[in-house]
């Protein structure tokens, strides 16, 4: 067997080191300082804050943060570095937090950030948008779920995918359904917003199609690859 396999030395990535370096790339000038915060504030939500199956703390969810992080820096060059970062930890993981978890996180953030203020985010001609269409669609403006759908909104802005959690009758389906007719709407309209565009939803049922069909399968008899849906 030793002639057959090799031995492999495996290790745990350097998380602080890795987002230091992204942060200096992304343009952040305190990236040492921040780098460790980030990386120590992931370590105490995944010791403090209740376990889920969708929390994740991995370097995936680290580099959507330093990605998101960079383009707000990009646009406000002149807002603190500190607050910058902020911003991008609690949009990119608050959406997946319990209501529960929320306190625990903000004190976190908090402890870390000791007396940073965060100036709510100004969304402009969606907030308008979304609210002549839940005004069409004949539903009640509740706050809660106005921030579901912008935060779906950001989500897509940083993910490529994202899953909509929650019990039968939450309005998940609503939800996605409202932030389509807002973006197509905003963009029918001409807005400037290269965010905004028109979107087409295709309605799938997990239970009528396998894995590989729907996320694509390599096929050992014939050695070819398919695609999925």
């Amino acid at each position: 067997l030793q002639v057959c396999f090799r031995p492999v030395a495996m290790m745990v990535p350097n998380y602080a080191l890795i987002a230091e370096i992204m942060l200096f790339a992304e343009g952040f000038g305190d990236a040492k300082t921040l780098s460790r915060k980030m990386c120590k504030l992931y370590i105490l939500c995944s010791e403090q804050l209740s376990q889920q199956p969708h929390y994740d703390y991995g370097l995936r969810a680290v580099k959507s943060v330093l990605v998101m992080a960079g383009s707000l820096k990009r646009a406000h060059p002149d807002v603190n570095e500190d607050l910058t970062l902020i911003r991008a930890l609690q949009d990119s993981n608050i959406p997946k937090f319990l209501a529960d978890d929320l306190p625990l996180f903000a004190a976190i953030v908090g402890d870390l950030f000791p007396g940073a203020v965060i100036p709510p985010n100004d969304y402009g001609e969606l907030s308008v948008a979304l609210d002549e269409e839940i005004e069409k669609a004949g539903l009640q403006k509740v706050p809660g779920f106005i921030t579901k759908v912008i935060q779906m909104f950001d989500i897509f802005n940083i993910r490529f995918g994202a899953t909509l959690v929650g019990p039968t009758g939450a309005g998940k389906s609503t939800c996605y359904r409202i932030l389509k007719a807002v973006m197509t709407n905003l963009r029918e309209k001409g807005s400037d917003d290269v965010r905004f565009q028109k979107v087409h939803t295709n309605v799938l049922n997990p239970k009528c199609i396998t894995m590989g069909e729907l996320y694509g399968e390599f096929n050992e008899l014939t050695q070819e690859w398919h695609d999925g849906l």
